[in-house]
């Protein structure tokens, strides 16, 4: 059965084949239109699944969308009338756009799918609910046969967080918390006072807290959230504008935690405490969560996705205190996930086989986007007029290895690419992490993102107890760790201050309290990158390597060859590898 699964018209739009229950293709619409977080229906992500299957629209048995509108639109009435009158003002706004657009999306979709070549698309077309789906994208995939599912984030139809259970292929329900009351819109409200974009900006305010104290997290509690001892929630809305405006905070919660910053505004000391109190808070509702659900259902095993799933310090601390055995984080844990989630729940619900007893999750190390043949990538550099030569893998690997080590750094485009957030050493920029300098080099130069932002390392799996504590495997990228004690170097800096100390002997991926979002690379899920890592190590003694996404600041990451090499070339990258051609700046364009 093919089946394939759409997340469309929010953000993150993005497509997903499923075949007979295996996970074939799956890509987000934005690395193919180059508009980040691109929300337009995912013609030409559907358009490569659809070539990944070697099949056409109408080889597909049915097309799944991943929430159900006219529920959303019944929460969305429900909430202006309850709110009346000062839901006027969002009613004025939104009805436009639900009574163009989104109230007839079934029609949308239908004429969407037609242009895509689709035939009697009506009879095909399924709707799957918001939170369903990110359930389904967590457990299915997962290497658990039976497990608990929590799913987090600021709301679909109605549900904003939802506990189910999976057994084999059954996933049934058992609670949900409802909408207004959402951590996820919680920690979105704190976004967008901090001056950065919901829906987007959430992982900057994640990084600031490690600069702040959390001396703010009991006003939240005495005034903002009312949260029971088993996770369930109540917020004040009287401090919020998300059910009767067009912002998410209200004056009040101005009074209570300060003038909104405007963005582009310098930090403060101030602004790192609000994200330091609402980081706290939402570590705090998690643990009770997840606690509770240990507790409640005897699982062993507990899956997560949803947008507040990305949050890798909470999920740090469900794997070390929630009490379950192991925990598995659906790699695109926020909507552009639900596009699998949604076609693997319609496989298993019309009936379709999952195996058992595996072991290994069903993501492919989230490789699942679109590869790059060296015919193909040759004839891209060839258009472009770049200078490049093509070198065998040894060759390849000894000469990346050792530019990286002399301080270069390089833009890596391997294989096929990633789906989700994270760049995971296909789509990669990669420089040597022992560097002080380099954190700033890549922040302000390459990035031109703020200057306090963490970045992630990858290390070779077989090396992690040796240089972080505790040793975690994290393929994913989804969860932190503390830098070994014998590998840190003694500071008294504080707030701001900690990001002029070297804090460790890996500068440029020690984040202020010692933590880093850790990459276990294994030759199994990567064994070009494993390759690489490994020629580094022997060049330095370190089997570690900063990885961060291959873009810039506002652009999404590189998916093609072309974009790679545009990238390359805007941003001032030293090198740049894709497939077995390596170009250098000082020779990659001619006179």
């Amino acid at each position: 059965m093919n089946i394939v699964g759409i997340s469309a018209y929010y953000h993150d739009s993005a497509a997903a084949l499923i075949v007979n229950g295996r996970i074939i293709a799956a890509a987000q619409e934005e690395r193919f239109s180059r508009c980040k977080h691109d929300r337009r229906f995912p013609a030409r992500a559907l358009a490569y699944c659809l070539q990944e299957g070697g099949l056409s629209l109408n080889d597909v048995h049915h097309v799944v969308f991943y929430e159900k509108p006219f529920l959303k639109f019944d929460r969305l009435i429900e909430t202006w009338l309850a709110f009346a009158p000062q839901g006027l003002a969002a009613f004025r706004h939104a009805m436009p756009t639900w009574l163009g657009e989104r109230l007839f999306q079934k029609q949308q979709l239908i004429r969407a799918l037609e242009e895509c070549g689709g035939r009697n698309i009506a009879d095909r077309l399924l709707f799957s609910e918001h939170h369903r789906s990110h359930a389904a994208s967590a457990f299915y995939p997962s290497p658990f046969d039976d497990a608990a599912v929590l799913t987090l984030d600021g709301a679909g139809e109605w549900a904003t967080t939802t506990l189910s259970i999976g057994s084999g292929t059954r996933l049934e329900t058992l609670r949900e918390q409802r909408f207004p009351h959402s951590l996820g819109l919680l920690y979105s409200a704190f976004t967008g006072h901090l001056g950065f974009a919901v829906n987007s900006g959430e992982y900057k305010l994640m990084g600031l807290a490690a600069l702040g104290e959390p001396c703010h997290a009991q006003q939240i509690f005495d005034r903002v959230i009312d949260l029971k001892p088993d996770g369930s929630l109540r917020l004040d809305q009287s401090y919020f504008g998300y059910c009767t405006g067009l912002t998410m905070t209200s004056r009040r919660f101005e009074e209570l935690f300060g003038p909104a910053r405007q963005p582009g505004e310098a930090l403060t000391a101030h602004h790192a405490n609000l994200a330091a109190s609402i980081q706290a808070v939402t570590e705090e509702v998690v643990l009770r969560l997840t606690r509770a659900i240990a507790r409640d259902t005897g699982a062993r095993n507990l899956c997560l996705a949803g947008g507040v799933a990305l949050n890798c310090l909470a999920n740090s601390r469900i794997l070390r205190e929630s009490g379950f055995e192991e925990v598995w984080i659906q790699p695109a844990a926020g909507d552009a996930g639900a596009a699998i989630g949604a076609a693997l729940l319609a496989h298993h619900e019309l009936g379709g086989d999952r195996p058992l007893g595996r072991g290994i999750d069903d993501m492919a190390g989230a490789l699942l986007g679109p590869a790059y043949s060296q015919a193909e990538i040759e004839a891209e550099l060839n258009k472009v007029g770049a200078r490049y030569v093509v070198l065998d893998d040894p060759e390849l690997i000894a000469a990346t290895a050792s530019a990286l080590a002399t301080g270069q750094i390089v833009g890596w485009m391997q294989g096929r690419m990633e789906f989700g957030p994270r760049a995971l050493g296909n789509r990669s920029i990669l420089a040597d992490p022992r560097r002080p300098d380099m954190r700033d080099r890549l922040n302000l130069k390459i990035k031109e993102r703020e200057a306090y932002r963490p970045f992630a390392p990858a290390i070779l799996a077989e090396d992690v107890a040796d240089w972080f504590a505790p040793a975690i495997t994290s393929p994913y990228m989804l969860l932190t760790t503390e830098i070994a004690t014998h590998r840190r170097v003694a500071s008294e800096a504080t707030g701001f201050d900690r990001l002029k100390s070297p804090l460790s002997e890996l500068p440029a991926i020690t984040h202020a309290d010692h933590t880093a979002r850790l990459q276990t690379v294994s030759t199994a899920t990567n064994p070009h990158f494993h390759a690489l890592l490994s020629e580094f190590k022997a060049l330095t003694g370190c089997p570690v390597l900063v990885n961060t996404s291959f873009n810039g600041a506002d652009e999404a990451i590189v998916c093609s060859p072309t974009d790679a090499y545009t990238c390359y070339r805007k941003h001032g990258l030293d090198l740049l590898v894709i497939g077995n051609c390596l170009l250098r700046r000082e020779a990659s364009t001619p006179d």
